[in-house]
């Protein structure tokens, strides 16, 4: 079974489970089906205030979708985290994206 499939049929037996729609996310945005892995993005990032990764990642995402203004205020949000949780490495990728837009 390929990882869409696997994380499709577990989302579908537990879809509260953000960590399977995560992994889902990541399957469908590695697969470039792009608008599928953004809606479940954007499930993770509103299960939990604090979860640094999915935004980021959704950033990076509507950055080669080529949507600019949606991606800006969601790496925002994503460096605030990153500060806020002493993420270095992130914190410095964000500001480089964010320092080229």
């Amino acid at each position: 079974m390929d990882r869409i499939a696997h994380f499709t049929s577990l989302v579908a037996q537990q879809p509260a489970n953000p960590l399977f729609r995560f992994s889902l996310a990541q399957a469908l945005d590695a697969a470039d089906r792009r608008e599928e892995a953004a809606g479940h993005y954007r499930a993770c990032c509103a299960s939990r205030a604090d979860w640094m990764m999915p935004r980021i990642l959704l950033g990076k995402l509507l950055l080669r979708s080529g949507d600019t203004a949606a991606a800006r205020p969601i790496l925002e949000e994503a460096l605030h985290l990153a500060v806020e949780q002493n993420h270095e490495d992130p914190a410095a990728e964000l500001r480089a994206l964010l320092g080229a837009l």
